[in-house]
């Protein structure tokens, strides 16, 4: 945590913790980047152009996001929908100090010689008690739980006529003239919900706290995988016996299976045009992961990419995540934008880092609180996965489900009550 206090300092800093999970292909325990040498801030249009050519000129580390609404370059799409935060659809910045965190060393790289120094200011480093919390706020919803209902009796229609076979509906949690700290409501959310692709993210005076399960993309050499989640159940902690029923509902559901599968045909398809053919292969199939709130059904699709192909062509391929949007890709995209009420933005987009050895990582924005300080705006989306077999109600409670474990986090920052 004193980490994260002393580059909060900086107007641009980011945090990428996999809290010790230790899971495969995770090499490093925590990234951290501070301050900016360098930048790029652009919205869809050539922003995959503007970005592969500032990756050309900085051979060296990048951090930054992907906005959802990037769609609108890699397909023919728009968005329409308001929008409370404010990120860009695209960023990334070469960053003044670079933190590596493993189990028992911490390297810390600048771009002098003051390395010394740099740990003597995070060890030293006093955190500012601020008692800036509104006394009380509300969260509303875009939807009420009937809208929301009859939204998802209009998208199995569409389902019916074969416009589409699954779709990721999200809808957005919001309050407005909300003052809170952002470090402490990261906190609060790693307590209680410690994910492996969790980050912590300010841009000026928009933040991102994100409690991420999930992997959108991660490039190690030649081989490139991706990691999509689709299916969920409640943890139960306190009882073994039905924690383990939990699990083998999910497992056997033949609802789930059947979502997560045709997201794996749709992250394959996506990797085909990127990799060498017939090296594509799915390394798990509809496995079982547990995290503190939830368990989840996760699958692993990975390939050997093609000679020659770089960060953007990559991100061009596969973005925005099949897990996110549904199959038909861009079918589903435009139903989103027609049914939802409220810009993504950042949810539902990435965040990540590139190596200087041109490897990258990135996760996929869920679980995730985004906050306007000037406008003093906080979102926070919830979604599910609609398909024709799907029960409007069931469905209407696991987006509850995903948003209970925020809603505790904001209550324990005394941000709401």
């Amino acid at each position: 945590m004193q980490m994260l206090n002393w580059c909060n300092r900086f107007n641009v800093c980011c945090l990428l913790d996999n809290h010790s999970y230790h899971l495969s292909h995770n090499s490093i325990e925590c990234l951290l980047a501070a301050g900016s040498l360098d930048k790029i801030e652009a919205q869809a249009g050539n922003s995959l152009h503007q970005l592969s050519g500032f990756h050309t000129r900085h051979k060296d580390w990048l951090f930054g996001h992907l906005s959802y609404d990037l769609k609108n370059e890699t397909e023919v799409l728009s968005s329409n929908n308001p929008d409370g935060i404010g990120f860009p659809d695209l960023f990334f910045f070469v960053p003044e100090y670079v933190l590596q965190l493993k189990e028992s060393s911490l390297s810390i790289g600048t771009t002098g010689n003051d390395h010394e120094e740099v740990f003597k200011e995070i060890t030293s480093f006093k955190t500012e008690e601020k008692n800036n919390y509104s006394p009380s706020a509300r969260i509303d919803s875009r939807y009420s739980k009937e809208e929301y209902i009859d939204t998802v009796e209009k998208l199995r229609q569409h389902i019916l006529r074969g416009d589409c076979y699954e779709i990721n509906l999200c809808q957005e949690f919001y309050s407005e003239g909300i003052t809170l700290h952002p470090l402490r409501l990261y906190q609060s959310l790693s307590d209680s919900s410690p994910n492996p692709f969790s980050a912590y993210y300010k841009l000026e005076d928009r933040y991102l706290a994100c409690m991420s399960p999930e992997r959108y993309l991660r490039k190690e050499g030649r081989k490139i995988l991706s990691q999509p989640i689709k299916g969920t159940s409640k943890r139960n902690t306190e009882d073994p016996g039905l924690d383990l029923i939990n699990i083998n509902n999910l497992r056997y559901s033949e609802k789930e299976r059947a979502e997560n599968i045709m997201v794996v045909d749709l992250v394959r398809n996506d990797l085909s045009r990127i990799c060498v053919q017939g090296t594509v292969n799915v390394d798990e199939l509809c496995e079982i992961y547990s995290f503190p709130q939830v368990h989840q059904m996760i699958s692993t699709i990975s390939g050997e990419l093609k000679n020659g192909v770089e960060l953007t062509e990559a991100i061009r391929a596969t973005f925005p995540m099949g897990s996110m949007t549904g199959a038909p890709k861009k079918k589903v995209m435009e139903l989103i934008e027609k049914y939802e009420l409220s810009k993504r933005g950042l949810f539902s987009g990435s965040i990540g880092y590139v190596t200087p050895e041109n490897d990258f990582d990135f996760n996929v924005v869920i679980r995730s609180v985004l906050y306007n300080a000037s406008a003093k705006y906080l979102s926070f989306h919830t979604g599910s996965a609609i398909t024709f077999s799907s029960d409007p109600e069931t469905e209407y409670q696991e987006c509850l489900l995903k948003a209970a474990a925020i809603k505790k986090a904001l209550a324990e920052t005394n941000t709401f009550h």
